[in-house]
């Protein structure tokens, strides 16, 4: 049996293919894209590894998008919405050194990268395949992979990780959708998560998140 048109139709291998990788975590799900376009015989660049003019300029100004980001949703829009300052899942990183180097690899490897691989790259394309490439479409697009990101943050970070990764899941869909590229997306996300973890560490989270409203 030839599994690749299969995985790329949206008949029942193709839709447990989906299921398993959205199922399984940022790193064990990643890895399944990867064995999925393999096996499918997908383009690589059909998941967003498309040669950048400057792939310098690409990852350092997604780094500056992301660092930015992040501090402008805990100053201005997260207060507003009654998203507690402290994100209680990872309190237990203020001042602790020793969980700090497992924690930075491990939102670059499963956030940065696996993360934008599963719910940008690999979605963007699935989607892609099923509507269409017409505005309407990446509309369409950008708007379930928010959703559905967003709805994968409950259960690790509960309602505050859920409000947050609509932002974040809107941001960074409508980058890639606007420039088909997915380094600079991820590097936006790993430097996103690695401010995030340092907020935490160095308890700034309560006053960034009183830098504008009181």
């Amino acid at each position: 049996m030839n599994l690749a048109p299969e995985l790329r139709r949206f008949g029942p291998i193709g839709v447990l293919a989906i299921i398993l990788i959205l199922a399984t975590g940022n790193i064990v799900g990643a890895a399944l894209v990867v064995v999925w376009a393999t096996v499918a015989q997908v383009p690589w660049r059909d998941l967003g590894f498309v040669r950048s003019p400057n792939l310098a300029a690409d990852i350092i100004l997604g780094a500056l998008a992301g660092i930015f980001l992040k501090i402008f949703l805990k100053a201005a829009i997260l207060p507003l919405l009654g998203v507690p300052a402290m994100n209680a899942s990872y309190h237990y990183l203020a001042g602790n050194a020793s969980a700090l180097p497992a924690i930075i690899a491990f939102v670059i490897i499963g956030g940065g990268f696996g993360e934008e691989l599963i719910w940008r790259g690999f979605l963007f394309e699935r989607m892609k395949a099923l509507l269409g490439a017409s505005a309407r479409a990446r509309i369409v697009t950008v708007t379930l992979t928010t959703v559905l990101f967003a709805l994968a943050h409950l259960a690790d970070q509960g309602w505050p990780g859920a409000v947050q990764a609509t932002f974040t899941g809107l941001a960074f869909g409508i980058a890639y959708a606007r420039i088909g590229r997915l380094w600079p997306v991820m590097a936006a996300h790993a430097a996103f998560d690695v401010t995030a973890i340092l907020m935490i560490y160095w308890n700034l989270e309560t006053p960034i998140a009183h830098l504008i409203w009181r």
